[in-house]
Parts: structure tokens; sequence; C-alpha cells
């Protein structure tokens, strides 16, 4: 910050000074008073002479008309505090009108100077008539010499230049400040400096000798090893672009923007003996943590240790902490139930949305919140989440014997998930029986047990008498009987589309929140892909908590026992059926493209499905340089510039290095809706079709038809409705009466409403 307004007085003194005389000089002309100057005195060509800064003015004949940039004035005001003035000022005696002397100089060679002295006034570090020296030249043409000082000289060479601040920085012991404070540039531009001087001498004499570009030799100076970077240069051939290099240079490092990165730290990295080679030239500035497995076990560890500390707070009977989340497929997985606050905290609660809304309303039309308010929406915000979270709770019973899992989220931050039970954990359940009329008995989940076989052998003996009550049926029996009843319940059940529907759903049900049981006697598998393993960091987007939170949601309501779902689901109205057949059914979608598998068909079904569902991607993603931009080609780059923004645009950035047209692009990109075509959904036929108008458009409806004003309201539809499917039978109206019955009703349908699978 203090640099910034040093470079901004600094310009302002430029800009004000080079348009006008020092007596214009706002603020400054106040503190230099000119004195009364003798006029026979004016010096002889060739003289040095010490002339007051007060007395010296901007030649008009300077060939110099774009001014001193703020960084150049600035640079020679520091080298002048520090080393004092090296190089004299060329001036001339200023005339009048009349040809007369009026004691004060023009600076022919040295504005720089004089204005680097003008802002050391204005600083207070030195008075006004503070003298300077000066040679006198009254022989040669100011405009020619003016001249001559800038175009006849050579800057120093970079690589002279940044070897002379090393030298600086080894034989005066000066730091990356110090040097800065003394030639007028910043801490960051000598670090740059010192950092490329440690790059290979053979490296730099090529860059001397032209073969090195300066991008190539700031990407070699990412490491001080010079084995390494000759090692890199050595192996270059076609491609010599500057991010390849530095790409070699750190393959195996982590970089500074990694999860684990984040959230081990860079001090604890370095203070557990691990380097970070910083990147000092890209615009992130982000460094490579170079030890990676350092790096994974200080992750762990703290992760570890968080895990601990939550179980030990929480009471969970375990904790695993591990980077990556491992996902428990054989676990089953529990959910917080409702609790009911206190009265205290229902009362607090209540007060604190209510205060957070008329805080709202108070302050709608304003532009800008004062800070306070933005503190008091803040603590208010907290408050309501902490009293929120207390409303929700697991059983006691399923804390003692579950457990959580710690891992790293993509942002760095720990993320924890709640609730699992291994299967060894589980309570064990008594095997409840009942009795079939039959002699056969039947297990809590609904398998045989012949005559208390708990391997499901047999138990019959042929030398028994079949006639005898309360002899189990043969193995072969049973089986026989159970085929032929489950050949009935196929051919019931698809006469019974309302009965298929809660099979369906039950069936979906029990493989998703009850992983582990085989409660349904519908042979219908469904899996759910991981996604995390196709996409890093997904599982901490909008959308994957959008899903975690749905399915929390059902999770809260399903029965804790598999034996009363069947129950749960058919006590449903038809909306929440759906609803929870939806939800099911989402979980198994899997439309991710590899290139080992065929599954054209899939993809294009899957297109499909999404222009059912309107699916709109721009809600849930959007083209940044981790997800898209700095993942392609500069070609894909400039062509979703270009379809999105415009030509212009495009060829605005057709020329930048590949990082910086990823940032760039990015920065366009937003907020324009624009995707890649793997993200975009084809509209449907009937959204892109034109309106059709009703005929006879001016002529009023009759009174009472249907889109009149006085058209009766309908009765409220179900929330799903399903026109019944017949197939080859006539209308129930026309039914014989020695017909079948009409298809089953869904429980609480109203009646004579048949809810099939034609839903809309």
């Amino acid at each position: 910050m203090a640099r910034t307004r040093k470079n901004a007085a600094a310009a302002a003194t430029v800009d004000t000074a080079a348009a006008t005389e020092i007596r214009g000089v706002g603020d400054i002309a106040a503190k230099i008073a000119f004195s009364a100057v003798d006029p026979l005195n004016l010096g002889e060509n060739g003289e040095t002479v010490f002339i007051p800064l007060d007395k010296l003015k901007r030649h008009p004949k300077n060939a110099r008309r774009t001014p001193h940039s703020a960084a150049s004035i600035e640079g020679k005001a520091a080298s002048i505090a520090a080393k004092g003035m090296l190089q004299n000022l060329v001036v001339e005696p200023e005339r009048d009108d009349a040809g007369q002397p009026t004691g004060c100089y023009l600076v022919a060679i040295g504005e720089g100077r004089r204005l680097a002295q003008l802002l050391r006034v204005e600083r207070g570090e030195i008075e006004a008539s503070e003298p300077v020296r000066c040679v006198i030249d009254t022989a040669n043409d100011p405009a020619e010499i003016s001249l001559d000082e800038n175009v006849n000289r050579e800057n120093l060479h970079p690589a002279d230049e940044f070897e002379k601040f090393h030298e600086l920085a080894e034989h005066r012991g000066w730091g990356p400040e110090e040097i800065a404070a003394r030639f007028g540039v910043t801490a960051r531009v000598v670090r740059q400096r010192l950092r490329l001087a440690n790059v290979s001498p053979r490296l730099i004499q090529l860059y001397r000798d032209g073969e090195l570009t300066m991008d190539q030799l700031q990407a070699f100076a990412i490491t001080d090893d010079h084995d390494r970077q000759e090692r890199v240069f050595d192996s270059l051939s076609h491609n010599t672009d500057a991010s390849f290099i530095r790409r070699q240079l750190t393959e195996g490092h982590v970089p500074a923007s990694d999860r684990r990165a984040v959230f081990v730290g860079a001090d604890a990295y370095t203070e557990a003996g691990g380097n970070i080679a910083q990147d000092l030239f890209s615009e992130s500035r982000n460094g490579f943590f170079e030890d990676p497995d350092l790096l994974d076990r200080l992750a762990t560890e703290k992760l570890e240790a968080a895990a601990a500390e939550i179980r030990a707070a929480e009471g969970w009977k375990w904790a695993e902490a591990s980077i990556t989340y491992q996902y428990a497929y054989n676990m089953r997985h529990i959910y917080p139930e409702p609790v009911e606050l206190s009265e205290e905290d229902d009362a607090a609660l209540t007060a604190a949305r209510q205060e957070y809304e008329d805080l709202a309303d108070e302050h709608e039309s304003d532009d800008e919140l004062p800070p306070e308010v933005v503190e008091r929406f803040a603590e208010l915000e907290a408050k309501i989440g902490g009293l929120e979270d207390k409303q929700t709770g697991y059983d006691p019973l399923d804390v003692a014997r579950g457990g959580i899992f710690v891992s790293l989220g993509h942002d760095g931050a720990p993320r924890v998930e709640r609730g699992f039970v291994r299967p060894e954990d589980e309570e064990p359940e008594p095997e409840a029986t009942t009795p079939d009329k039959n002699g056969v008995r039947i297990s809590k989940d609904g398998e045989v047990i012949e005559n208390g076989d708990a391997n499901g052998g047999t138990a019959f003996d042929p030398d028994d008498d079949a006639e005898d009550d309360g002899t189990p049926l043969t193995e072969a029996l049973v089986r026989d009987l159970t085929a032929h009843r489950t050949l009935g319940l196929r051919l019931t059940l698809g006469e019974s589309p309302s009965a298929a529907l809660l099979a369906l759903t039950h069936a979906l049900a029990v493989q998703t929140f009850f992983r582990g049981t085989n409660a349904s006697p519908l042979e219908i598998h469904a899996t759910s892909t991981f996604l995390g393993s196709h996409a890093a960091g997904i599982a901490d987007t909008a959308m994957d908590k959008a899903l975690a939170e749905r399915h929390a949601a059902w999770a809260s309501d399903m029965p804790k026992d598999v034996a009363d779902l069947w129950d749960f689901v058919i006590t449903l109205d038809q909306a929440s059926i759906m609803a929870l057949l939806a939800h099911c059914v989402s979980l198994t979608v899997d439309a991710v493209k590899l290139p080992w598998e065929h599954k054209q068909l899939a993809h294009k079904t899957a297109d499909a499905l999404a222009t059912e569902t309107l699916l709109d991607m721009t809600a849930y993603w959007t083209p940044t340089v981790g997800s898209y931009l700095g993942r392609t080609t500069k070609a894909n780059i400039l062509a979703a510039v270009r379809e999105a923004v415009g030509d212009e645009a495009a060829e605005g950035i057709a020329k930048e290095k590949k990082p910086d047209m990823a940032a760039k692009a990015e920065a366009l990109l937003r907020g324009t809706g624009w995707l890649p075509p793997l993200l975009r959904t084809e509209p449907p036929a009937w959204l892109e079709a034109d309106p059709v108008d009703p005929p006879f458009e001016d002529e009023p409806l009759p009174e009472g038809a249907p889109g009149s004003d006085d058209e009766p309201a309908p009765e409220e539809a179900p929330a799903w409705e399903v026109e019944p499917v017949w197939e080859d039978k006539p209308p129930p109206e026309q039914t014989d009466p020695d017909a079948p019955d009409e298809p089953e009703l869904l429980p609480n349908t109203p009646d004579g409403e048949d809810f099939t699978i034609a839903a809309q």
C-alpha cells in the first residue's frame, strides 16, 4: 500500500511538472519560493556549478515529449537518496523575451533527475533549495544534446543486471527489501532477479547469446538444481515452450493449490523439512511442494488428529481418516433423526429468524450495507445455523456402534461423513420364524427354514410318515410349490400396474437405503457409479450437495428396520411414491463416457433423458481454468470465446500463452452461459415448436365452454396422474360382467381412479 501511494505521488509530480513550470506544481509551488538572482553571475560554458533546485526548470527544447513514468521517477528518487546525484544535470541560463537573464536555469539533460528531486521535496526528504550539481552548456543546441543522451546509450543486459543484484546480496549481505529501496524497484522484482541469477551459468550464457528467451530462462528458475535444469534443457527437442519446461522441472511435485498443500500449509511443511519451489514469474505466484510423500504424511496425520477429536467429542465407536474419501460400500449408512428443540432453544430460533427478516427488510434498498449490519447478519446466520443443527441428531445406540470418515474436500477443508455401521458392529437379530400352514417356517427376511436346519439342508426322512401333522416338506417340494407361486405372482403383477409400481419402488428403496439386505423378491439390481473417480472435486459441487440433501431427507423418513419398508411404501401418497421412485432411479444413472466402453446407444438415451428432464447445466457448471479451459487446447478456448462473446474478443487473446489465455477466457465467459457441446441439452420439440393460434381468435367462447371466463373450475388433480392401461380389454363400462376384475388400485387413491403406468 505504501508503495502504491509513492507511485501515485510520483505520477502526480511527473504529470504536473512536465506540463508546466515549477511554479505551477501544485503543493510544491507553495514550498518552493524563487529568490532574486544576480543576473551578472550566470556561469561560463562547461563550468560545473551548484544551483538550488528551485532555480531549475524544464527546458522547452527537451526532446522528450512523453512524460517520464511514475516508476522511473520513483527509481531515480530512491537511487539519489541512497547514493546521491551520480550524474550532472546539463543546463543553460533562462532569458526573458528581452534577452535578459531571469536567474533560473533550463535543464536540457537530466529532467528525470530533477523531477526525482522534486518528489523528494514533496516527501520532506530535502529542502526546495537543495543544491544540484550542474554543467552549464551554452554552446550546444539543447534539443540535440537531449536527443543524443537518450539515443546514444545502451541499457545493461538483463543477465548483467541480475548477476550484479546477486553480488550485492552475496557480498554485502543486503536483502531484497534493502536492494529494492536503493534502486527504486519492488522487493518482488529483486527476488526475481536473484532467482534468475541462480540458474545454471551454462543456461545464462545461452540467454546472453540469444539461444534462450527470458520466458524460457524464467521457467528454468523454478528450481535451483543446476544438474536438473541442464538435463531438462538437453532433453528438449521441438517443444521448447516455457510452460513445457516448467512442467518437466516440476514433474512429481505438488502445486501449492493442491488440497493437501492448502490443508497442511506452507509453514508446517517447511518446518517438517520440506522445500517449496517458488514460481516467482507466474501471475498466481504459486509454488510447488517438492516432497509429495512428506506432504501426504503430514496431511494424513492432521486428518487423523481431527478424526480423533471429532470421535471423542461426539462419541462414535471408530473414526477413519484418509486424504481420499473411502466410500463404505459394505456398511449401513445411518442418518440423523428429527429432535424437538427445548422451549428455550425454540424461542431463541424464532427470535433470531425474525430479527434476520426484519434486518433484511430494513436494508432491502441499501446498495451497500454498513459494516455493523454485515457483522450482525453474520452473527444471526451463525446463531440460526447452530440452533437448526440441534433439530437433528443421531440415536445414541447408533453412535455407539457407528463411525465416521474424515477426508479432504476439494478446497482443502476437512470433510466429515458420519453414521456408518460396519457389518460386524450390527446388532444381532434373532431369527424370528413364522410357521406356515403347511409346516414351512419362514424367517424374518422371507427365507424358508426347513426343520430348523441353519444350513438350509433338508430334514426329510423317507421313513417318516408324510401324513403326520407338523412334518416339514421336502426341499424339492418346497422349490416346486414356490416356483408355481412365483409364476402366479409374475402373472398377476403384470396385470396390476399399481402393485408393480409399489414393488419396484420397494425393491429400489431396499437397495438404496438398506444395503446388504435381501428384502425384495424382485431380481432388480441397482448400482450407482462412484463419480469421484472420474472428476476430482465433484463431491464438493453444489449438485452433489443438493443430491446429498435430497437423499438425507428420504433416509430420515425410512423405517429403521427393512422389514417395515413395505408397509412404509404402501402408506405413501401417489406423489410421494413417484418422488421416492424417481430419487432411487436417479442414483443409478451413469452417463460417463469412457474410452474403452462402447455404449453409444446408452449415451444416446442419456441425451434423450436430458431433453426429457430439461437438464440445464448452466445452473450447475461454469467454464473455469480448472474445470475446462486449462485442460483443453488453445483452439478450443478460442472457439468458446468466439462463440460466446465474439470474434473480436477471441482475437484479443489469440496471441496469449495458454495459461494467460485460459485465465482471460474464464473472465470473458463468466455469465455468458456458454457450455461445451458435451454438456448441452437438446431442447424438446414442443419447446421449439411455434405456438398455434386458436381458430376464431376474436370470436367469444360460449358461456361455460372450456377456456371461457365462466368455465367451472375443475377439481384439483392428484399430484401425479396416470391414465388407465387396458391393453386389449374394453373400457370398464363395456366390460363383460364375467370378465376378470379391474387392475388393483394404489392405496389411498380416490374411488374410480386407476393409477397405472402412464404417468404424466
